[in-house]
């Protein structure tokens, strides 16, 4: 839709096009919804000077040899012993590996991920008489005078006559995949201020026991990671700690971390277990310090809980424990995304972030620039990098990955199927690996990029990679024609606003004389909802972002104006800076301030809409769009926060992801609009869509019971893309199935 049509529509379909979740993402954390500090302009920000390192914040914050603070291990849990990777027993056959059809098993329902299920019953001719089956309420949900910092992201899994999910707060149920009906709850007690960035559990992860016999407990277990730092275990029939596993049940991941704070870091996603290990990440919030605690990936043996190794990026070749007052590396990459493993070439695939102070990189050591923003290949049984593919050089605009890679098989050049992996970025670069040996199975090419920067002493790469083999997930580099606004007043207020900003395309370099444009912003493309894939029809589904950003540097004095204080200093507030939106990054010159580039009147983007799309790719027949389209309507959106109840798809943000599956049909909520929507999977055609009683920014599963099709959603809602917060996990099915 071209600007000059949208100013000569009527003011409803101005309203329409105009979502307030377009910058609702964009909130800092704990902020509860208000908006950051405007981006102070040309003038305002004072250039760095000489200074000591002491008053330009260098290692400013305390001792990481300090002692842990009270509530950062949380349960009071004793060091965890080591094992040999010789020890650990052979892994039992995981249902993962072969799911049943009617199963959904792990979070992406099978090893591969792919998020695509065999099920049929529910098709493009009869999903207009989807119904609600079941709700349930997890009772996860901010009290009063808490800030809301809620955002679920829940996947449930169903194995066998069990449906299985985590709350917000990472207790752990069973569900009859039926009725709804609580079989069992296990509260694993985290506490609110063990919160980072978002309350959330993306899911648990079922295990079968090779070593504990068929019918005694924790033969079948579930893993999880909680926000306060633990691995848990607990038996899939009753919910009880597994006493085998840790210290009755229970592993403290803050062991080698060195000091910290409770909500510092947290894990989130699901464990993966590839050969009898658990492959252990964990997020660490941005915007802090530059040596914050470390991103170290770690292996823990899946029946005992025994640490087995660390990948420690600058201490890559000692994958032991840290003993004594030493720690593992910090200030490292982390990874907070989904991990997938391949059990037969025993390596787990990690999507890092970047080294912590996203925006400043002269700071990091040649490692960390080496294995920033990347994939990376690890041996599960002795944490040995294998390869690495990086998909931003030098990242300065928090381009971490934090979606989940994706397997396939794909045609090589000599006709023999070569293992492929799907990793998609926030840049909206499709990347196509071979799992091997990290080398690109589809064109990746090196092309300039704007440098040196001007930022003294912290030049960027002459070069990013482009992968020129699969279609890009954004639209052109930004125009100043492309501004508009609700009328011509808004379209010249955001023309003036990109003029004073530095933009020359991707990658365009940090500034502090002013500010500067980055698109795709940091949650452009694709995010944690990652891509679903049907390896029937070899159609590959995405969902993504259209989002730039308004960003600057400023000078320390400036930051402390601002009040941007790092998590683990006394004067630090809720709103001070979070993981997304303003920051200290002390222990560099610098602090950031990050907008989201719009009409900060009325809530408006100055970019012209869609600001959210769906698309579906052959990957069997060259790699072409098959139907590309917005997603999300201005029902729940408008300027001011109104909500204009329009029904037209302008394309809204999105965060979560698709379900493909043999019914020919996608499933997706994520969109701000609230709803879920089942898609035809062929053309792109909306044949369903239902309103949740919270925001859907979490990937639907689905499963078979009693010989029906049932699609479940978690309708959390999502502090940072500012929709409705829910408990409720909402399961729909056909009439037939539907019990009153």
């Amino acid at each position: 839709m071209r600007r000059s049509h949208l100013l000569a529509t009527a003011a409803g379909l101005a309203l329409a096009c105009a979502p307030l979740a377009a910058h609702a993402q964009f909130a800092p954390a704990g902020s509860g919804g208000e908006p950051s500090p405007s981006v102070p302009g040309s003038g305002n920000a004072n250039e760095p000077t000489e200074a000591s390192p002491k008053e330009q914040g260098y290692f400013s914050g305390p001792s990481p040899y300090a002692p842990q603070a009270p509530g950062v291990n949380a349960a009071n849990l004793p060091d965890i012993e080591s094992i040999d990777p010789s020890q650990i027993p052979a892994m039992a056959p995981q249902q993962s590996a072969n799911p049943a059809r009617e199963d959904w098993v792990a979070y992406g329902r099978d090893d591969n991920q792919t998020r695509y299920s065999p099920l049929s019953e529910i098709t493009p001719e009869n999903a207009g008489k989807l119904k609600v089956a079941f709700t349930y309420h997890t009772g996860s949900y901010p009290r009063p005078g808490q800030v809301n910092k809620w955002a679920a992201e829940t996947t449930p899994i169903k194995v066998g006559d069990g449906l299985y999910m985590c709350s917000a707060m990472n207790d752990i149920m069973k569900l009859d995949p039926v009725t709804g009906k609580q079989i069992w709850r296990r509260n694993v007690d985290v506490k609110y201020h063990s919160i980072p960035y978002t309350a959330a559990c993306k899911g648990v992860t079922y295990f079968t026991s090779s070593v504990v016999p068929e019918g005694q407990p924790c033969h079948n277990r579930l893993i999880e990671g909680t926000l306060d730092m633990r691995l848990i275990a607990v038996d899939a029939e009753t919910g009880d700690f597994c006493p085998n596993f840790g210290h009755n049940g229970q592993v403290n991941l803050m062991q080698g971390l060195g000091e910290s704070v409770p909500g510092f870091v947290s894990m989130t996603a699901p464990p993966p277990i590839i050969n009898g290990v658990a492959v252990v990440n964990h997020e660490v919030l941005d915007g802090q310090r530059r040596w914050a605690p470390s991103g170290v990936i770690r292996g823990y043996d899946a029946e005992s809980g025994k640490f087995v190794w660390a990948w420690d990026v600058n201490n890559p070749t000692d994958h032991s424990q840290p003993t004594g007052n030493r720690h593992y590396s910090r200030g490292t990459p982390n990874s907070w995304a989904a991990l997938t493993g391949d059990n037969a070439l025993g390596l787990v695939y990690v999507p890092t972030g970047n080294s912590a102070a996203d925006y400043y990189s002269a700071l990091r050591s040649d490692n960390e620039n080496r294995v920033s923003s990347a994939v990376v290949a690890i041996d599960v049984k002795t944490g040995e990098e294998k390869w690495v593919f990086q998909t931003a050089h030098k990242d300065v605009w928090d381009y971490d990955i934090g979606s989940q890679a994706t397997l396939m098989d794909m045609p090589g050049p000599d006709g023999q199927q070569v293992p492929a992996l799907i990793m998609p970025t926030k840049r909206g670069q499709t990347f196509v690996l071979d799992r091997r040996t990290g080398k690109p199975i589809l064109p990746v090419e090196e092309r300039p990029a704007p440098s040196p920067g001007v930022i003294p002493g912290d030049p960027r790469t002459p070069t990013q990679p482009w992968s020129v083999g699969m279609p890009a997930l954004r639209v052109p580099d930004l125009k100043e024609t492309d501004m508009w606004g609700m009328s011509p007043i808004d379209q010249l207020y955001c023309r003036i606003k990109f003029r004073r900003a530095n933009y020359v395309g991707e990658f365009t370099p940090p500034s502090i004389d002013k500010p500067w444009i980055e698109y795709p912003g940091y949650n452009g493309g694709s995010d944690w909802g990652s891509m679903s894939y049907d390896p029937q029809s070899g159609i590959l589904i995405a969902n993504w972002n259209i989002t730039p950003m308004y960003d600057q540097l400023v000078d320390r004095k400036k930051a402390d104006k601002l009040g941007l204080m790092p998590i683990d200093d006394p004067n630090f507030k809720p709103g001070g800076g979070g993981a997304e939106g303003n920051g200290a990054m002390d222990g560099t010159p610098y602090g950031i301030v990050v907008t989201p580039f719009w009409d900060q009147y009325t809530g408006m983007m100055c970019n012209r809409p869609p600001y959210g799309m769906i698309t579906a790719i052959d990957m069997k027949h060259g790699q072409k769009v098959l139907w590309q389209h917005p997603l999300g309507t201005a029902r729940a959106n408008g300027p001011w926060g109104l909500p204009t109840g329009l029904p037209w798809e302008i394309g809204t943000p999105n965060n979560g992801g698709s379900v493909v599956t043999a019914g020919g049909l996608v499933f997706i909520a994520a969109a701000t609009d609230n709803q879920i929507r089942a898609i035809d999977e062929h053309t792109g055609k909306v044949v369903w869509s239902a309103v949740l009683p919270g925001g859907g920014q979490a990937n639907p599963m689905t499963y078979e019971a009693n010989g029906h099709q049932y699609v479940a959603i978690m309708a959390g809602g999502h502090h940072f893309m500012m929709t409705p917060v829910s408990d409720q996990l909402v399961v729909y099915a056909l009439p037939d199935a539907v019990k009153q």
